[in-house]
């Protein structure tokens, strides 16, 4: 079978390589998975690129989540009921971009068929982390503000529809201009192109000198900064992305003053602290949302597995259309 191989941290198009590899074998409670597709993510590059927060032997092959057939089991009652079934693969170890992968098989959730194959690639890492942290920890009321930069991502998007939903309304921050209308076109409420210098003072007038009492950044860096600077009281921030590359830097009374808290969040962390049914529960809820089209993303270009280093160069091109997919069998 073919994979992508990395045998050096580096930039993804220098560094990724197709070699053939023999199809792997299912250990006990694990099972085979033939992939049909994968998404190329922020988490997927940075990963490649050793800057990740956790980071894989190598060699290694890249790709968190993905969707395929499972074709065989190692064996476990699980693992024998997925067989043939089409499932969400999650995987933080053996990697998506490849023909066949291994996943334990509580790490392969089934999926109808009413969502597409795209859809379905692109099933948890952005819809469940807009969800989780939007629904599940800030809980953002009706009524109030929620900030987030990288708006026009597919993460930023899903948030905006989530506002719709539940009746919060979004603060939008994005880089370039022209992407104002299109998010503002997809209900966000407030949506501003903005330096970092420029945000707080922005922020003051949108929301009558308040301040907003929550905010999402996965930037970093002085627009994350500016995010926090930008908080009213009692605010609460989560940083869920590095972006940037670079730290946050502000001074204690920017959250002192304001009474405000930061807080860090990471999808892996949050699922590792759910019980079985505060899993299969969340996973139900992705599933209705996606329904609906509220989790739904863009998709962009897709590329064959061999043209793997096009692809991971056109996921980084600066406004385009969705997210870039892997194509990986039939």
């Amino acid at each position: 079978m073919q994979a992508v191989v990395l045998n050096q941290f580096g930039e993804p198009a220098d560094v990724l390589r197709i070699e053939s590899r023999d199809q792997p074998v299912p250990a006990s409670g694990h099972v085979r998975v033939r992939m049909l597709a994968s998404p190329i993510n922020p988490s997927d590059l940075m990963m490649i690129r050793g800057q990740y927060g956790i980071l894989p032997e190598l060699p290694a092959t890249p790709g968190f989540e993905g969707v395929g057939i499972v074709e065989a089991s190692g064996g476990g009652l699980l693992g024998k009921f997925l067989v043939g079934k089409r499932v969400a693969v999650l995987n933080g170890t053996t990697g998506n971009w490849q023909q066949q992968t291994t996943v334990p098989a509580k790490q392969a959730v089934p999926l109808g068929k009413e969502l597409s194959v795209e859809q379905a690639a692109m099933f948890f890492v952005n819809p469940a982390t807009a969800y989780v942290m939007t629904r599940q920890v800030l809980k953002v009321p009706r009524g109030a503000w929620l900030l987030q930069t990288a708006a026009g991502s597919a993460l930023g998007k899903m948030v905006i529809r989530l506002g719709r939903k539940y009746g919060f309304r979004t603060l939008n921050v994005v880089r370039r201009e022209e992407q104002v209308a299109e998010l503002k076109s997809l209900g966000g409420d407030a949506v501003i192109a903005a330096s970092p210098a420029e945000l707080p003072a922005a922020v003051a007038e949108i929301t009558s000198g308040q301040g907003v009492p929550y905010a999402i950044d996965p930037v970093g860096g002085p627009l994350g900064t500016a995010v926090v600077q930008s908080l009213g009281k009692g605010g609460r921030m989560l940083v869920f992305g590095t972006l940037s590359g670079e730290p946050l830097s502000f001074s204690p009374r920017d959250i002192m003053t304001p009474d405000a808290n930061i807080a860090g969040f990471w999808l892996s962390n949050h699922m590792n602290l759910l019980n079985l049914i505060g899993k299969l529960k969340l996973v139900k809820m992705v599933k209705t949302l996606l329904r609906d089209g509220t989790l739904t993303a863009d998709v962009g270009e897709t590329f064959p597995l061999d043209k793997v280093c096009d692809a991971v160069q056109a996921a980084e091109q600066s406004g385009r259309a969705g997210k870039v997919l892997l194509s990986i069998s039939e």
